[in-house]
């Protein structure tokens, strides 16, 4: 590859980048303001929307950063293992981080399966 080539590609990446963070600031923002009105039936599925693509825009953040998508859901299997041992809140009074381990599993073992 040539320099122009490889420079041009660390330009559109550097963009990307920026393009980014730019979303996750703007979806941040905006389940802030969807929050700003309470948790109402009617709004439920704007909040997931809005929370997808949170989830979306970080892992696709992290594969611009050179993290592959396999140590972004290794890193978070162990956060939610160290957070059930040491007792986290939402473990304690909610089961969360277990019942969200437990649906990573099974989504895992489904794309597995396929």
């Amino acid at each position: 590859m040539s320099k122009f080539n490889r420079d041009i590609d660390i330009t559109r990446n550097i963009r990307m980048i920026s393009w980014l963070k730019s979303e996750l600031l703007t979806d941040v923002a905006a389940l802030f303001k969807q929050l700003v009105n309470g948790v109402k039936e009617d709004a439920l599925d704007v909040l997931a929307e809005t929370i997808s693509n949170l989830i979306i825009v970080c892992y696709l953040l992290a594969k611009r950063l050179g993290i592959n998508y396999q140590t972004v859901d290794l890193k978070m299997e162990d956060k939610l293992k160290l957070g059930m041992i040491e007792g986290h809140d939402l473990e304690k009074w909610y089961g969360d981080l277990s019942d969200l381990s437990k649906h990573l599993d099974i989504s895992r073992n489904k794309a597995k399966s396929k």
